[in-house]
Parts: structure tokens; C-alpha cells; sequence
């Protein structure tokens, strides 16, 4: 099996709380995991810690085996991490198109000169910039609201373009932090159809963390859960749901035992 992200021993602590705790577990190559576990679990933490918006504590982050927990920020991502967060990030008085062409231009391979005076290749990249914007809003189904301004977007598509802007900067891992938060039962289950066609059709891996265990089940191979900032469990869906640990943390112990 070939891996993308592994996770080894990985702590992180805030003054004498240690919010994750010699957590382990590994991201197959070209899969789609899970990451779940109850409110405060140290989930949100964990993305935080792999792309570099926090520090690590103890322990190791390996991303196509190269150690990445001393990197900053802008460096994982130009690995190729890129993530999605609980709280909808868009350039919200942006339309669509410039929310996805802003994220495209992290690739532009001009200098500032060149953009100045406007020279050939200036012209040429931001032509193929435009183009890059065009096709993933077609292929995510938002090329019909390329000049909606971004913050009168249904809920759901603006998670759906948050996704989108994440893709422009041409990820090998997706992190996607609660992309269900919000949404109805027919915007999940087209959720899960995108997360899966995402993956196939860009050829990376996904973690996800969600609540919505109907899609953690229905689009995750292996899923690990966390409680209290410790690993619960580690597993297949099936081994997972039938995990009482698990059972335990999410239902409480009076409902477990029913």
C-alpha cells in the first residue's frame, strides 16, 4: 500500500493540555479517509498541525515520506496539501470566477515585470489562468454562476466553491474540514458523490472530518477516531461502527447498551 500522509506519534500541547496525544495513522495513496470523533476530539487540530498553521509538539508528519512538520504554511501547500476549513473562507464580495482565479494564481509563472508592462508571457499565463478557472467551474458545476457574487451563493454551493478553490491549487491530498456542516440530507449525498468523483477525476487523496456519519460511511475506506485527543479506534467503516469503544464516545454508555 502506498501511503501519501502518515502521522507519527503526533502531540501537540497547549500550556499543560495536551489537545493530541501520540496520535498514528496513515493516508493511502489516491484514498479517501476519515477522520472523526466528538466535539473538542482534536480533529480541527490535527489539519491545523498538518499544514503548518500550528506546531508540533512531539512526534513526526510524513507527506510522500518527506518530514513536513517544521515547514511553514505557504511551503505544505506548494507540496501539495491543501485544505478546507469549518467556517466557509471565500472572498465573499468576489464573484465565483475571480474566488476560483485568485486560487489559480498561485501557479502563475510570470514576475512582477512582466505583469507591469503586460509582456507575451504575462498575456500567455493569464490566458491559461482563465482557462484553468473556466474548466474547473465547469467540471463542479458552477460554471452557470461564474459572475454570482460569492456570498449570495446557496449554502451549499459555497461550500461546493470552497472545494473548487482548493482544487485550483492543484492538491495531491485534500483536506476537507466538516464540508457537510450545514447542509440537508440531498446536499450530503450529493456531497459524497462529488468527495468520490473529486478523487477519481484529480487523482488525489482526501481526509475528511465529519459528523454526518451517513457520509463518513458512505464515501470512507478507512476511518480513524479520536477521543479527547488520543486514537479511539482505527479501521474499516464496518470495523469502526462496530467498534463499542466508538459506540461508547459518540452515544454515550446508557445508549450503548441498548
Amino acid at each position: 500500500m502506498s501511503v501519501v500522509l502518515e502521522l507519527k506519534g503526533l502531540t501537540k500541547r497547549f500550556g499543560g493540555l495536551a489537545a493530541v496525544n501520540d496520535v498514528s495513522f496513515k493516508v493511502r495513496e489516491g484514498g479517501i479517509s476519515g477522520l472523526i470523533g466528538p466535539n473538542g476530539a482534536g480533529k480541527t487540530t490535527i489539519f491545523n498541525l498538518i499544514t503548518g498553521v500550528y506546531k508540533v509538539s512531539g512526534g513526526a508528519i510524513e507527506f510522500r515520506g518527506l518530514p513536513v512538520q517544521d515547514k511553514e504554511p505557504y511551503q505544505i501547500a506548494g507540496l501539495g496539501i491543501t485544505r478546507t476549513f469549518q467556517n466557509i473562507r471565500l472572498f465573499k464580495e468576489l464573484s465565483v470566477f475571480d474566488n476560483v482565479l485568485t486560487a489559480c494564481h498561485a501557479s502563475a509563472k510570470y514576475g512582477l515585470t512582466e505583469a507591469v508592462l503586460r509582456l507575451p508571457r504575462f498575456r500567455r499565463e493569464e490566458k491559461a489562468l482563465h482557462e484553468k478557472a473556466d474548466s474547473l467551474l465547469e467540471i463542479m458545476g458552477l460554471r452557470d454562476r461564474t459572475d454570482v457574487t460569492a456570498n449570495n451563493l446557496p449554502y451549499g454551493l459555497q461550500r461546493r466553491l470552497e472545494i473548487t478553490r482548493a482544487l485550483a491549487l492543484d492538491p495531491k491530498l485534500l483536506l476537507l474540514d466538516e464540508p457537510a456542516a450545514g447542509m440537508n440530507p440531498d446536499e450530503t449525498e450529493q456531497l459524497m458523490r462529488l468527495i468520490a468523483e473529486v478523487r477519481s477525476r484529480f487523482e488525489l487523496s482526501v481526509l475528511v472530518i465529519e459528523h454526518h456519519m451517513d457520509l463518513i460511511m458512505g464515501v470512507c475506506e478507512h476511518i480513524h477516531v479520536l477521543s479527547f485527543g488520543c486514537t479511539l479506534a482505527d479501521g474499516t467503516p464496518d470495523e469502526v461502527a462496530n467498534d463499542p469503544q466508538v459506540v461508547e464516545a459518540y452515544l454515550g454508555a446508557e445508549e450503548a447498551k441498548k
